[in-house]
């Protein structure tokens, strides 16, 4: 096993909320990877912290497994795949964040797979003119953007301090505007020194156009979840 295969190697652990398939080393955890919450104390919860139905011997109580609060068993019913704590089946959540992991699904199961497959940009560096043909794409352990072309460019994640995807079209509801590019700042490791890159699709062909499209799309919402895991 090299170097890398080790870092990326996953276990089995079972916490109070199921089975999760985390990695073992911390440091090789995905970037939009969330933690497990610490759950309300039972004795803290008397009522469901939705409806406030008092719990008892047959009204039991539920912790969800996102939040943590205390929920009957009416408001928090519903199981739901939870990829961003790792959780190999779905687990019990409360209705909103039901409706919130079901969201994130999505770009679990077909986003993050076109990030990985990548896409063609016209690369440019900071103030240059000069840009670069180079093809874009999501490592597979989600934690840095790899740029291959005549020169090779592996940017962390977490060092990506802001995205900002460049559109074309307009209307007065904004339907027909298209992801043409985007520009990315990003810290330098060991260093507060930001720098930028410019990606600019190519219009090559057709089918460039629409994969780049694509691929800026589930950037702009791997760039959401990546705001949000900052902040929780």
């Amino acid at each position: 096993m090299s170097g890398c295969e080790a870092r990326d190697a996953k276990k089995l652990v079972r916490s109070p909320s199921g089975l999760r398939m985390v990695p073992e080393h911390r440091s090789a955890r995905s970037p939009f990877g969330l933690d497990e919450p610490p759950w309300v104390p039972d004795k803290e919860c008397p009522r469901c912290m939705q409806c406030d139905t008092k719990f008892d011997f047959i009204t039991r109580k539920h912790h969800c497994r996102r939040c943590g609060k205390c929920f009957c068993d009416k408001c928090c019913s519903k199981k739901v795949p939870l990829p961003r704590m790792c959780f190999v089946d779905p687990v019990r959540q409360c209705a909103e964040c039901a409706l919130i992991s079901q969201k994130e699904t999505e770009f679990y199961d077909k986003q993050l797979k076109v990030l990985m497959n990548g896409a063609t940009f016209f690369v440019t560096l900071g103030t240059s003119e000069k840009s670069e043909l180079m093809v874009c794409r999501l490592s597979n352990n989600q934690r840095y953007l790899v740029l291959d072309g005549d020169s090779h460019y592996e940017i962390e994640i977490i060092q990506i301090s802001t995205v900002q995807i460049l559109t074309e079209g307009f209307t007065p509801g904004g339907g027909n505007t298209r992801a043409i590019g985007m520009i990315l700042q990003y810290k330098v490791p060991g260093s507060e020194e930001l720098m930028q890159m410019k990606f600019t699709a190519s219009e090559d062909f057709s089918c460039n156009k629409k994969l780049s499209a694509s691929w800026l799309a589930a950037m702009h919402k791997a760039t959401k979840l990546l705001y949000e895991s900052r902040d929780q």
